[in-house]
């Protein structure tokens, strides 16, 4: 139960980093910079888009023999919808000031936001799904995957009209830290009895 309670609050709370972020206007992470500069193209709501998206990631898990968990569901669901909401629940900002802070909140939040999902073990979101699946298809490092999977979108989302800057930067440098700093608080155990079963072949 604590598994799920957790892997909810870490989603709820990364949809709301997103909008955080939004509002800042100082840029987006390499993912949601695509994810509003489709919003931007076809007048769907962000949050609807990173739901969209991240169903249309998980169909490129079928030929990198991918196999979604729970968390995985939950994250195609719930990201975006709370995105929505809390961008209804945020007005517009002004102010460098404001915003820089609103920024740094939700570089943090959404540090701590993907550590919680992460950590509760329930299966990774589509995009952290996509990036492991073609480092074994490819033998690439991870490092390696990630960068070209998230220049990519980036550059797509930037074309498209998304927003990148100074934030996208921050974003780059800070998330990978947090994220590790969080790990180490959220991170739940498996069970003494799971951890003496055999690992499965990969």
């Amino acid at each position: 139960m604590r598994r799920f309670i957790q892997l909810q609050i870490g989603l709820l709370l990364y949809g709301a980093s997103l909008a955080l972020m939004v509002r800042a206007d100082l840029g987006l992470n390499p993912w949601s910079v695509l994810h509003q500069g489709l919003s931007e193209r076809t007048g769907i709501s962000l949050g609807m888009v990173v739901n969209l998206v991240g169903l249309l990631v998980l169909l490129v898990w079928i030929p990198l023999r991918q196999k979604p968990g729970v968390g995985t569901i939950c994250n195609v669901l719930l990201i975006g919808t709370a995105a929505d909401v809390a961008l209804w629940a945020l007005p517009p900002i002004e102010g460098l000031a404001l915003r820089s802070a609103f920024l740094t909140a939700a570089i943090v939040l959404n540090g701590a936001a993907t550590a919680a999902y992460i950590g509760a073990g329930l299966g990774p979101g589509p995009r952290d799904g996509l990036t492991t699946g073609l480092v074994r298809v490819t033998g690439w490092r991870i490092g390696w995957a990630r960068t070209a999977i998230e220049v990519a979108v980036l550059a797509m989302g930037w074309m498209l009209g998304g927003v990148a800057g100074v934030g996208t930067v921050l974003y780059a440098l800070a998330n990978g830290p947090l994220v590790q700093w969080f790990m180490a608080r959220f991170e739940i155990a498996p069970k003494p009895e799971a951890e003496a079963e055999p690992a499965p072949s990969v």
